[in-house]
């Protein structure tokens, strides 16, 4: 008898068409699937003619939400973890059911399903060098602002982060700002806007240059900034 297995399932991050034939059989074959807003996941399944019972899992779940995957696993179901888009576990609490699986059902595997990624599609298209950088996140409202800042403007490689169409100004402002105070007001960025939509948009340049493009053009949707590494010779 095989061991119960809970599959962490990458979703598209905006085209239904981004998943794997993989990730859509497993789909398929789990007793229960754990999404984050059961609305948006029901909307993919969908468009799969998939039909699976769902249960909730974010940010805000209790212990409950966890004791229900675990119980499932015990009862030697198969699960999977879907987010809204994107690989779970990345930015969002999936690390923590997979933390108490680990320890509440040691026989029970945990298998990802790899699929899209705001952060690496960004990178995959930004020419900057990516054999290593520093995923950031997303950028905090308040409490922590400023130190994101002088920590980014202290790293001289490859940086990504996740901004929201409410605050991606005033985070360009920010952020060409603290350049500006460590004399790297010219460090290239590039912005991506609605990645795999309809919409899509790069914008290329200084944090100025883009925020200048953004002033002339729709602020909607959401945001990946890749910060291009800074060399003496940009100067």
């Amino acid at each position: 008898m095989s061991a119960p297995t809970l599959y962490i399932v990458a979703t598209p991050i905006g085209n239904l068409k981004d998943i794997s034939l993989r990730a859509l059989d497993v789909l398929r074959s789990v007793s229960l699937v754990f999404a984050e807003d059961t609305r948006v996941t029901a909307k993919l399944l969908a468009a799969h003619g998939i039909t699976v019972s769902l249960a909730v899992y974010h940010q805000h779940s209790g212990s409950q939400a966890i004791q229900k995957a675990i119980q499932a696993l015990r009862d030697g179901q198969d699960i999977a973890l879907v987010s809204d888009a994107g690989t779970p576990g990345i930015n969002d609490p999936g690390g923590k059911l997979v933390h108490e699986v680990v320890q509440a059902v040691p026989g029970a595997a945990v298998v990802p399903i790899p699929g899209a990624n705001a952060a690496l599609a960004a990178l995959s298209v930004s020419g900057f060098p990516t054999d290593s950088f520093i995923y950031r996140g997303f950028v905090p409202h308040k409490k922590g602002r400023q130190t994101f800042w002088k920590n980014i403007a202290q790293e001289q490689g490859t940086q990504v982060f996740y901004e929201s169409k409410h605050r991606i100004m005033r985070a360009l402002s920010e952020l060409g700002e603290v350049l500006s105070e460590v004399e790297q007001v010219a460090r290239p960025l590039m912005v991506a806007r609605e990645l795999t939509k309809m919409h899509e948009t790069l914008y290329r340049g200084s944090a100025t240059e883009v925020r200048t493009l953004l002033e002339g053009d729709k602020v909607l949707g959401e945001f990946v900034v890749v910060i291009g590494p800074w060399r003496a010779t940009s100067r």
